[in-house]
């Protein structure tokens, strides 16, 4: 494990690092979730393999530290994570991102373009969402108030959410989950949507196939954004097909960027 300072207040982002070729490979992870757990099986897949990779756990979340007092915003999440890139010598970096990670990922090339060298998103937000009460995932905890969410909603949430993704989840400081989601619904100014079609490094965007066409599909791919749907999976590709994703993953660290017309 290794890990570096990132804010004033001395608080630490921790990572598993695997040896090999550089560029870096960065994985993050969503919501409530770290990404040794997540990406352990594809970073060490033989068409991911041998690359130096970095699973690393944003603030907040699984392995890193949870201070009450960090904003846990889109940009401040990218921030940190570019301290934690810079201190670890890493630069022009393959990110491969999940569901709010992805989101992170978006703002970190938009902030730090140093960094990142291309992008592969999956299933990522792209756009707001509005709070629904009762509703899993970010919409459901922003639908409660801080306040709300620390006296005893928790508790809702890790009922609604279910043993699988409470493992993960359990592991974020209460502050820290229930920040990042109502950042994460809100969005950015501009959209994530127009931060990402502005990037001009390659970028990948992985859907389930089941989920049907992604909305705004075709202005995305207009912009250089290669959407890709991959079979027999939910929200967590890596985890329901390590194949598929493996293949996919693969295919878009290795093409040239996607021209735009």
């Amino acid at each position: 494990m290794r890990d570096a300072v990132v804010t004033a207040r001395g608080d630490r982002i921790r990572w598993v690092e695997l040896p090999g070729r550089e560029p870096s490979r960065v994985y993050v992870h969503g919501l409530g979730a770290t990404s040794p757990a997540y990406f352990a099986e594809a970073a060490v897949h033989p068409l991911l393999a041998g690359r130096r990779s970095l699973l690393i756990d944003l603030l907040g979340h699984g392995l890193s530290d949870r201070p009450a007092g960090f904003d846990y915003s889109l940009q401040a999440h990218a921030d940190a994570l570019a301290e934690a890139l810079t201190a670890a010598g890493v630069s022009g970096a393959e990110v491969v991102a999940h569901s709010m990670g992805g989101s992170v990922a978006i703002v970190l090339a938009a902030r730090h373009p140093r960094l990142v060298s291309r992008l592969v998103l999956i299933d990522a937000n792209l756009d707001p969402i509005a709070p629904r009460p009762g509703a899993g995932g970010s919409s459901g905890i922003a639908a409660y108030t801080e306040e709300e969410f620390l006296a005893g909603g928790w508790e809702e949430v890790r009922d609604r959410v279910g043993a699988h993704w409470w493992s993960t989840m359990r592991l974020a400081g209460r502050e820290a989950l229930h920040r990042s989601a109502v950042h994460l619904v809100r969005g950015t100014e501009p959209s994530l949507r127009r931060l990402l079609m502005e990037l001009s490094v390659p970028r990948t965007y992985l859907l389930p196939e089941a989920d049907g066409p992604l909305p705004g599909a075709e202005e995305l791919a207009v912009a250089g954004v290669a959407v890709i749907p991959v079979p027999d999976c939910g929200h967590n590709i890596m985890l329901d097909n390590p194949q598929g994703f493996a293949e996919a993953t693969a295919a878009a660290l290795a093409q040239g960027p996607v021209p735009a017309p």
